[in-house]
Order: C-alpha cells, then structure tokens, then sequence
C-alpha cells in the first residue's frame, strides 16, 4: 500500500475533542528524539506533514492527520526526555493516557524505538502499561540505516529476546525501519491496509 493523500485535521489536547467519526486510527508514539515525525513524513511520502525538530519534544499535542480520506494516522508527543516542565509532562501522561484508555476508533499503537539503543525500562514499562490495558500494539524500530544491514535483524532478536524473557510471552509485530534509507515503510502501511481491511468487516 501506498499513500496517495495525507493532510492535517486537528491538534488538542481534550480527546472527546478529537475527530468524531468512525475511521480507525493508528497511533505512533515513542521516546523523544526517536526520529517520529520522520518517519510519519516518510510513509505519507510528504516532507513537511508531520513538524520534525533538533529539539526532542517538539510534539506536545494530539494530531491527527487524514490518510486518503480513509484512516486517521495520530501522532503523540514523545515520552522521556523531553525539555519540558515536570508539571508539563504531568500533562502530556494524562491526555495521552486518557487518549489510550477512551478512543474507541484506535485499531493498534506503533511504539517507535531506536535501534541503535539498548531496551530502556521506560519503553519496556509503555510496553507493559499497553498489554495491562489490553492496548494493541507493534514494535517499531527506527534509524536502521545507522547500523549494517547484517547488524539489524541481530539487534531486533536480541531487543526482543529480552522481552520474552521479562514480561511477554508472544511478541507484537515487528518492524525495521529507517526514513532516511527508506526501509520498512511499506511493509508498515501493507500491515494498516491489512488491519483496515479486518476493521471494516466487522462494522
């Protein structure tokens, strides 16, 4: 699947303000600085669609974006280290919170992680808080094009090894991507083409 059309709808923070229609939705969130709004620009095949910065945080509301007049891509501030007020974050944990636990339209959250890094207790602790709620979601690894291509799928088993070993049993599904190499990103819209297509047999 490709992308044909993508724009902007809405940005807020008050989720009974989100858009009110039946279209399922895919949520993308992950660790400040983990390359986010890149790879939103690259799976919409668009530059500017989602605001990418040098500063981590850049993303401090709820966005919605129109994806061929069919789904709703969302995209949620990062968590972790981003250069914002302790009362600040308070605020992102509760709306996004609140965004997870009562958007009825969410199909499944895409939780972005760099490959380069090794599992971090906040990313394994989002994990978790996901599966206690009972929150679909699939693992995204980004900048891939900063390792050998030998070097990848190494990391990916070793990342997810780890999991099996902690808190899961059966894994989410996996993907390797990298905006700058173009990696992974059709894969990842073949899997919402799939996941769209099940949501509207059951409507």
């Amino acid at each position: 699947m490709t992308v044909g059309k993508a724009h902007f709808v809405i940005s807020n923070t008050d989720v009974s303000k989100c858009p009110n229609t039946p279209l399922p939705e895919y949520a993308f969130i992950g660790r400040s600085n983990v390359g986010k709004s890149s790879l939103i620009n690259y799976i919409c095949n668009q530059k500017n669609l989602a605001k990418t910065s040098s500063r981590p945080g850049k993303t401090q509301l709820i966005n919605h974006f129109l994806i061929d007049d069919k789904w709703h891509l969302v995209d949620l501030p990062g968590y972790g280290y981003a250069r914002v007020s302790k009362s600040k974050k308070k605020v992102f944990q509760k709306f996004i919170t609140q965004y997870f636990e009562k958007r009825k339209q969410l199909i499944t959250a895409f939780v972005l992680i760099d490959i380069r890094h090794e599992p971090q207790a906040i990313d394994l602790a989002f994990m978790r808080w996901l599966g206690e709620h009972y929150i679909p979601f699939a693992l995204v690894f980004t900048k891939s094009d900063k390792m050998k291509p030998s070097q990848i799928q190494k990391k990916v088993d070793a990342y997810t090894a780890q999991m099996l070993e902690t808190d899961w049993e059966a894994l989410p599904p996996v993907f390797a991507t990298s905006s700058t190499s173009k990696m992974g990103g059709e894969e990842l819209l073949n899997y919402i083409h799939t996941l769209n297509q099940e949501a509207n047999q059951k409507r």
